[in-house]
Parts: C-alpha cells; sequence; structure tokens
C-alpha cells in the first residue's frame, strides 16, 4: 500500500462525528433499552469531547495558517517596496 492510499477500514473524523449523529438518532428513537444508556452516553460523551477538540485543534492551524500568510505576503510587499524605492 502506497502512502497515497488509504486503508478502508481507517476511522476518519467523519466517520466519528456519523457516529455520533447515529446515536443521537437511536436515542431520540428509544433504540436503547434503560440499562444500555449509560454506558451509551459515556461512549457519546468522549466522542462529543474528542469532536469538540479536534474542532477547536483545526481551527487553530487554520488561524496559524492565514497569519502565516499574512505575514508572508506583508515582507514580500515590503522587500519589493525596498526595491522599487
Amino acid at each position: 500500500m502506497s502512502a497515497q492510499e488509504t486503508n478502508p477500514n481507517d476511522l476518519t473524523i467523519q466517520d466519528l462525528a456519523t457516529m455520533k449523529g447515529i446515536i443521537e438518532l437511536a436515542s431520540e428513537r428509544s433504540a436503547f433499552k434503560p440499562g444500555e444508556m449509560a454506558a451509551v452516553g459515556v461512549v457519546y460523551n468522549k466522542l462529543e469531547i474528542f469532536l469538540k477538540a479536534v474542532e477547536e485543534q483545526q481551527k487553530a492551524a487554520q488561524e496559524a495558517a492565514a497569519a502565516k500568510a499574512k505575514e508572508a505576503e506583508a515582507e514580500t510587499t515590503t522587500e519589493e517596496a525596498e526595491k522599487d524605492g
């Protein structure tokens, strides 16, 4: 398997978000017995916390990338102004 190929059995963040949605839907439809709800709730809470953390990390990475791009653009503009000056 090359570096570009992915294993179809790998879990992605999207898969985890889908699982969270399935748990929500199944809970709304009373698919779980009362004795099962505690275990389901624990897993759901873990998924929710994990997905929120991933979302925050992604936002921070995007903000850092945007700031870096803006900084690089400012440096380029300054260098061009110095050449023209």
